[in-house]
């Protein structure tokens, strides 16, 4: 029997990053998709305390077997509803995005709704895994407000991130982390079948004040291009700057240090 895969995301359930990863994944496991109903992104670990979720079945096309919920509330709460309350079947891992950008960094990570899904399958016991993918600055306003839809060299390296995708998952359910870490997967904006696998760490990044003044007492949110701290090789970014797909493990458990065999910088 094939094991059990609960698949969430922060883009919400229409994402076409999450069905190309769900129709991946497919091949390998039995799915059960819950995920935002609308985009959930920056939401960290925030939990809908102070307002009722609505859960819906959904008829989102996924492939036939895949059972969906669209959740009104945050990725930990789509991962922790569905674990205490949704699924009939346990998991066997948690698997969070495809992500439309990238989630490397310190600071980005702590803000990252899709590493948050992951992150609360960790505190479960379960193995898991984020996914998130690197978009050209000069696109990604147009794809996220598409719901990840794109076409031609975009549409290819998708599906190829989704194929490493699929084969990432099944070896981290072969061979999970310790409890309580998470495994933190970034494609570069042009990914190939053969797109080496780099062992990474988040680099350390300023990013100052996420707002700007757009008329006297109000400001909106703009995301800077921030300063890196310590330039390193084997960082995350340093990665997909080479073309590489970055992959780190993030210890929850020693949230103040992600890097704890002190390989980076300090």
């Amino acid at each position: 029997m094939k094991p059990h895969a609960l698949v969430t995301n922060d883009d919400g359930i229409r994402s076409a990053f999450l069905h190309s990863l769900v129709e991946a994944l497919h091949i390998d496991f039995n799915i059960s998709v819950v995920a935002p109903t609308f985009e959930q992104s920056w939401t960290s670990r925030a939990i809908s305390s102070r307002k009722e979720i609505e859960v819906i079945k959904s008829a989102s096309h996924f492939p036939a077997g895949v059972h969906a919920w669209a959740v009104s509330g945050t990725p930990t709460d789509c991962v922790n509803i569905a674990l205490g309350n949704l699924l009939e079947c346990p998991a066997d891992i948690v698997v969070s995005g495809i992500n439309i950008g990238y989630n490397t960094t310190e600071t980005l990570i702590l803000s990252s709704g899709t590493v948050a899904g992951a992150a609360e399958g960790a505190q479960w016991g379960l193995p898991a895994v984020a996914f998130s993918k690197c978009i050209p600055n000069d696109l990604f306003k147009n794809i996220r407000d598409a719901d990840g839809q794109t076409e031609g060299d975009l549409r290819g390296s998708l599906q190829r991130a989704a194929e490493h995708a699929r084969k990432l998952t099944w070896e981290i359910h072969k061979n999970p982390p310790e409890p309580g870490k998470v495994v933190n997967v970034n494609f570069p904006s042009t990914t190939h079948e053969n797109s080496p696998i780099e062992t990474t760490f988040p680099a350390k990044i300023r990013l100052g004040s996420f707002y700007e003044e757009v008329t006297p007492g109000k400001f909106r949110f703009r995301f800077p291009d921030g300063e890196l701290l310590t330039p390193h090789p084997q960082s995350d970014r340093s990665a997909l700057e080479r073309g590489s797909i970055s992959r780190s493990l993030l210890d929850f458990s020693e949230i103040s240090q992600f890097c704890p065999n002190k390989t980076g910088p300090q």
